[in-house]
Parts: C-alpha cells; sequence; structure tokens
C-alpha cells in the first residue's frame, strides 16, 4: 500500500511541540498517511500558506483571511488565550495613553498580535521585527514599548518591565468573556472533507496522548523552550494547549467570527464568508 505524504508545518515552541508529540513520536500513528514535519516560525508558515506549500499547517489566526480560498480551519490544533494574550510592556511607560506619539515593537505583519494592536490602539505607531528581538530592541532604546508573544508574556515581570495592555485581558472584557484566537491549524482545501477530518482527528489524539504522557511530552516540547525554565515551561503549555485546542467548539469559532469581523471593519484583512471547521 502507498502512504499519502502529509507535509505539517508547525513552530519550534514548546505549545506546538506537546501538540504534536504523539504523532512526531510515532506514538500516534494514521493508516495510509506519512507525516513529514516542517519547523519553522510562525511568520514564515504564514508565507509558506499564501502558497499554499504544505497540506496542514499552523498559522496566524490573522492570516487565515487571507488564505481562505486554499484552506479550511482545523477544528483542533487553535491556540487560545483565556483570559491571557499578548501583552504590550515597556521599562517607561505604563499606560496606553502616554504612548500616544511613540513607537512599539510588534512581532511580525501577519501575527495575530499585530492584529490585536491595530484593531484596538490608535495613535501609536509601530515597527515589525523578530519576536525574539523585541525584549532587546525596548531594553536598547530602540523601540519604546513591546509586544511580547511566545514565552515574554510569562517573564516579563520578573525581568522588571511594567505591563501597559494585556490584550487577552482586553479581549475577554470587551467580547464577554470569548476565548482569544491566536494560533490556527488548517488543512488544504484540495484534500478534501474525509482526509481533512481524518487529520484532524489524528491531531486531537496527539494532543490527547501527550496530556496522558505529560512526562514524555514535556520534556520533549521544552527542547524549544527558548531558555525558560521547566516549570514555566509547563506553565506556557498548559496555557496554549487547553481543553479548546482539543475542540475549539461554538465558542472558538465565535470568537474567530469576531476577530475577522473587526478586522474587517477597520480594514485590516480581506472579508472572509461563512466558514466550516473540520
Amino acid at each position: 500500500m502507498i502512504e499519502k505524504l502529509i507535509r505539517i508545518g508547525h513552530s519550534p515552541d514548546p505549545d506546538d511541540a506537546f501538540m504534536f508529540y504523539g504523532l512526531a513520536s510515532g506514538k500516534v500513528k494514521l493508516d495510509g498517511i506519512r507525516i513529514e514535519h516542517f519547523l519553522e516560525d510562525i511568520q514564515s508558515l504564514n508565507q509558506r500558506a499564501m502558497k499554499a506549500e504544505l497540506e496542514v499547517t499552523a498559522i496566524s489566526a490573522h492570516a487565515f483571511p487571507f488564505v481562505a480560498d486554499k484552506y479550511c480551519i482545523m477544528r483542533t490544533g487553535a491556540s487560545m488565550g483565556e483570559g491571557y494574550g499578548p501583552v504590550i510592556i515597556s521599562r517607561k511607560y505604563e499606560t496606553l495613553s502616554e504612548l500616544k506619539g511613540k513607537i512599539v515593537a510588534t512581532p511580525g505583519p501577519l501575527t495575530t498580535a499585530t492584529l490585536l494592536f491595530k484593531i484596538f490602539t490608535d495613535g501609536i505607531k509601530s515597527i515589525d521585527m523578530s519576536f525574539d528581538k523585541i525584549m532587546e530592541a525596548v531594553d536598547n532604546g530602540t523601540v519604546d514599548a513591546g509586544l511580547l508573544i511566545h514565552e515574554g508574556q510569562l517573564t516579563y515581570k520578573s525581568l522588571g518591565y511594567y505591563k501597559v495592555l494585556d490584550f487577552g485581558e482586553l479581549w475577554e472584557k470587551e467580547t464577554n468573556g470569548l476565548p482569544l484566537p491566536l494560533g490556527l491549524d488548517v488543512v488544504r482545501k484540495d484534500l478534501g472533507e474525509e482526509l481533512a477530518r481524518k487529520l484532524s482527528q489524528g491531531l486531537r489524539d496527539s494532543i490527547k496522548y501527550s496530556y496522558k504522557h505529560q512526562d514524555e511530552a514535556i520534556p520533549y516540547a521544552m527542547q524549544w523552550g527558548h531558555g525558560i525554565d521547566y516549570k514555566l515551561g509547563e506553565k506556557f503549555v498548559k496555557m496554549y494547549v487547553s481543553e479548546l485546542t482539543t475542540d475549539m467548539g461554538e465558542s472558538g469559532k465565535r470568537a474567530l467570527e469576531l476577530l475577522f469581523d473587526m478586522g474587517r471593519k477597520k480594514q485590516l484583512i480581506p472579508l472572509v464568508e461563512d466558514f466550516e471547521v473540520y
């Protein structure tokens, strides 16, 4: 029997590594399918998705409206903030009003953090840079503040930065408690619905395996911990690999619809017609 090759793109971060551990380790198998993993930063994966290069890939929620003609959203694999999310931090400023006319470093044009920044702030300039350079730019005064994603959301307080705004807290308040959609897994439309659902189930099984075997999955995930300790890494993984990651449910879909509507009204993203999740 000839196996079908499915190339899966995900980022080299603890949460993605934890999610995909079951599949990557071979502990979870999909009959008739051979999986090849591509580990790249999320901005690179967003760009690959524009060209529909991979059958399955992680992308920023911000990127989906630009690839909605090529991909469907998977019900499984979404990173959702539940009262937490990207954070604007500064060494000098403590409030959003103080940043009027100032410059904030943002982590890339298609990241969801940058979309949230453009939706909810006004009169503040931004400059895109790699997410792992943002704290350094704040420290050396290149920028007045930075928008942190990934592990920086957990470490900034201990490093003495002021929290100017947590978009997860703001989103929860503005949406009456909906989760904040940040990252998605998507599957290419040309694979068809049956295979899309099979792949989504495979990822769901992989996440469940990782939760059942945390003694294996967390040390594996911490290979991509960017220097944070085990305890913080475990906390980060469990923040962004939650029940909603196993299945985003109706609340996750509603949150996406709302995010896309807000972005469209600000003319930041194309119109997204009704979309299905598999």
